[in-house]
């Protein structure tokens, strides 16, 4: 089984656990003995696809073979092999192997302001669904989920969730001959900042400290869109927020017995995707 993309030299308790199945291909733990080195979560640049590039117009080629196409899915490490949607797992294998130790401690750095929530596995889940999910999701959607992420802390379900919301709505515009519009990489950056808003801020204010490490691992994982563009959309949504002029559907309060209900309803879903327990 392919390694996954995440070189964790944090301590465990440090990052989400996830099950067997989806820990032991998502990341590798390795120990440094060098008092000089920071502990860092190394993530690295999510590759960007150009949908018109000869590379790949071969890769939906390829994947439209039934043979050959099977062999490429199993033989690549990277997976999003033909229109394949690229699951969390195989986003997080392509944030693997250019970003520099600085870029890897921001997350480390932004989980230890942020608790919790601003955990690294939620931040990629957060620009892996902006990424990936731009054109099938709505905005709301998005919105709902991270929401409900800060929640109840339950990665996985919501990794389930989104992945099938995507697939679903795939499956319609193909079904409708109405092709995923081609969202610009700039938007889903701004998609991306919001669901992190939404999940690790809740109602807080985006202090400067903030902005710098959301800078740097917004740049990481989108590095086409480029770090003074980043910068602005960072900015700019910055002094929104602090003016009270952006309203997120997650922001809204929710009564103690709606979350509860909520947190029933999640508990009652794995139950039931779990026949064993």
């Amino acid at each position: 089984m392919a390694m996954g993309s995440l070189t964790l030299t944090l301590s465990a308790c440090a990052l989400p656990r996830l099950s067997s199945s989806s820990s032991s291909s998502s990341c590798t733990r390795t120990r440094t003995r060098s008092p000089k080195v920071p502990k860092v979560v190394v993530v690295v640049a999510y590759m960007e696809k150009n949908p018109n590039s000869p590379a790949s117009i071969a890769s939906k080629l390829i994947g439209a073979l039934p043979v050959v196409g099977l062999l490429a899915r199993i033989l690549s490490d990277e997976g999003g092999v033909g229109d394949d949607l690229l699951d969390f797992a195989e986003f997080r294998r392509r944030i693997g192997k250019k970003c520099s130790v600085s870029d890897s401690q921001a997350f480390y750095e932004f989980k230890e302001r942020r608790g919790r929530a601003g955990d690294a596995f939620y931040v990629l889940l957060c620009c892996w669904v902006a990424a990936v999910g731009a054109g099938l999701l709505k905005t709301e959607e998005i919105y709902e989920g991270v929401a409900r992420l800060r929640i109840s802390n339950d990665i996985e379900f919501e990794e389930e969730t989104f992945l099938a919301m995507m697939t679903t709505a795939k499956q319609k515009r193909a079904k409708s001959k109405n092709p995923v519009p081609q969202i610009p990489m700039e938007i889903r950056v701004e998609k991306a900042l919001e669901a992190i808003y939404v999940c690790c801020f809740g109602q807080d204010q985006i202090e400067e400290e903030d902005e710098r490490l959301l800078c740097t691992m917004l740049n990481a994982v989108f590095p086409t869109v480029g770090r003074k563009e980043v910068e602005r959309i960072v900015t700019t949504m910055a002094g929104q927020v602090a003016a009270g002029e952006r309203n997120f559907p997650g922001k809204r309060r929710v009564s103690k017995e709606v979350m509860q209900r909520q947190l029933k309803d999640l508990e009652f879903l794995q139950q039931k995707g779990n026949p064993s327990s």
